[in-house]
């Protein structure tokens, strides 16, 4: 798979979002740990979990858990696995989410996070979303502390603005590394956040990343029987499904991209990964682009 960078350092092109291994309708514990497994084997090597990635209360970080035994158990190397988790967010057990980003909780978080992880410090921490009832200089502060203590070697922000990233980078400098938005051929609403990222040298990890596509097989070219947009008939032309000319439409958007489609089968993690050796024309890029909304 081709390479992208989070800071200083290489990962895949395409990343796993593990969220739907430990939410509402999650697979069972040998699923899981297969798509885990078939994404390694994939060659992807960013895996994106969270602390509040989980269905009932009192099961808080079981997607990390769930993570760390996937990777203690895989039979092959994962030294060039990076994990990215994040902390303040939280989920009750009702169905709700809560925000939570006082410089304390966010601490407290991190260090849960990198013993659930099994880690001395956790390689991409990300704080989940602004809490409107701190200053958000106090939130990106907890991180520069998570830095200089060594808990975590890198930083990032989710669900932000413009104006947020600017304002973390000047406290964090080099120590933040990515940004992770929505960002899909439905909703582009980041297209501003996505420009900054490159520009400042950060990593744009969109999630949600196939919202607007239809759905159909993520295995292969049986996918590509679908019609009625330009994803479909593309995908009908390069023998593909339309999520994976979706995924090849957001890694030509910038070098920054590295997509994290959410997975909760081998087959659809490693239809995801195989993404990357789908090349887009200029001319099909503009098609595309003539399609979307915005």
């Amino acid at each position: 798979m081709q390479l992208r960078s989070i800071g200083n350092t290489a990962v895949g092109a395409v990343g796993l979002g593990a969220m739907p291994l430990s939410i509402e309708h999650r697979p069972d514990e040998r699923r899981a740990l297969a798509t885990v497994h078939a994404a390694l084997d994939a060659g992807v090597t960013l895996i994106d979990t969270a602390d509040s990635y989980h269905w009932h209360a009192g099961e808080e970080g079981h997607n990390e858990l769930l993570i760390a035994r996937a990777l203690a158990r895989y039979g092959g190397d994962t030294s060039q696995v990076l994990v990215a988790t994040k902390g303040g967010r939280g989920r009750p057990g009702d169905g709700s989410w809560t925000v939570t980003g006082t410089p304390d909780h966010l601490k407290r978080a991190a260090e849960a996070s990198a013993r659930r992880l099994g880690v001395e410090a956790i390689g991409l921490y990300q704080l989940h979303k602004p809490d409107p009832d701190v200053p958000w200089a106090d939130s990106v502060g907890a991180l520069r502390e998570l830095l200089d203590a060594g808990t975590i070697r890198a930083a990032g922000l989710s669900n932000v603005t413009t104006a947020q990233i600017r304002e973390a980078h000047a406290i964090l400098g080099a120590g933040l590394v990515s940004v992770q938005n929505q960002y899909s051929p439905a909703v582009r609403d980041s297209e501003p956040e996505l420009r900054l990222s490159t520009e400042l040298g950060l990593a744009f990890l969109p999630w949600s990343p196939l919202g607007g596509i239809s759905r159909s097989s993520l295995d292969g070219p049986s996918g590509a029987t679908s019609a009625g947009t330009a994803f479909h008939d593309l995908a009908a032309a390069h023998g593909v499904s339309p999520q994976q000319i979706a995924l090849a439409w957001l890694l030509a958007r910038s070098p920054a991209v590295i997509p994290v489609p959410g997975a909760s089968r081998p087959a659809s993690i490693t239809a995801s990964a195989e993404a990357t050796r789908v090349t887009l024309t200029a001319a099909e890029l503009a098609l595309l682009e003539a399609e979307l909304p915005g």
